[in-house]
């Protein structure tokens, strides 16, 4: 069962770890914790956007190049050159199954820093050409924000963060989000969805105003 409490209002940001739009708007979504976490809570929710029968190797992915070209020329956002060599050589598994396993695993700790930690898995496949199915991947972004990193590693081995990211997905379902990234306002059975991909912080700030109002 997913912990999120929704009966508080809650800017909900569904990404996947996987996802190259998510990686354009992660700066932006920062941004906006940043500026609006002491008014309103902010959770992150992993989607499952390439899971099962879509898990294949980043080749069969033919629009990937020219979405990051376009990625980049809405955001700003930059692609490693160690993905790009990811992306060149084609036989790279993106599962969305193990990249909502790692955020799970990570949120199991610290909740409070779901926005933080999407970043940073995004950061780390996007930018770094990092495996997000190796746990190793994720212990060391627990190590560096002082994290335990064995009680990560003993959720990505127990099956617990795997249980959290098929809730998580379920809850992505559950709230009507099919793309990715999504951001919501809830508050109780009210969803509104917010700006996307490409929006000015003044956009967000304005529109988290009317709704907060």
């Amino acid at each position: 069962m997913n912990s999120l409490n929704l009966n508080k209002p809650t800017v909900v940001y569904v990404f996947d770890a996987y996802c190259g739009w998510c990686w354009g708007f992660s700066n932006r979504v920062s941004e906006f914790e940043a500026a609006n976490r002491d008014r309103v809570a902010f959770a992150a929710v992993s989607g499952g956007l390439l899971t099962g029968k879509r898990v294949s190797p980043i080749s069969f992915l033919t629009h990937i190049p020219e979405a990051n070209a376009r990625i980049t020329r809405l955001t700003g956002a930059e692609f490693g050159e160690e993905f790009k060599k990811l992306l060149e050589e084609g036989s790279f598994e993106m599962n969305s199954s193990h990249a909502g396993a790692a955020m799970a695993a990570l949120k199991l700790q610290a909740p409070d820093r779901a926005v933080d930690w999407a970043h940073q898995l995004l950061e780390a496949f996007f930018q770094h050409g990092l495996s997000l199915s190796e746990p190793s991947t994720v212990a060391a972004i627990a190590l560096r924000n002082g994290l335990d990193e064995l009680k990560v590693l003993r959720a990505l081995a127990d099956g617990s963060a795997q249980s959290q990211a098929e809730a998580d997905f379920a809850l992505a379902r559950e709230l009507g989000v099919n793309s990715y990234p999504t951001l919501l306002y809830v508050d109780g059975t009210r969803v509104h969805q917010l700006p996307g991909t490409g929006t000015s912080l003044a956009e967000l700030n304005s529109t988290l105003d009317s709704l907060l109002a």
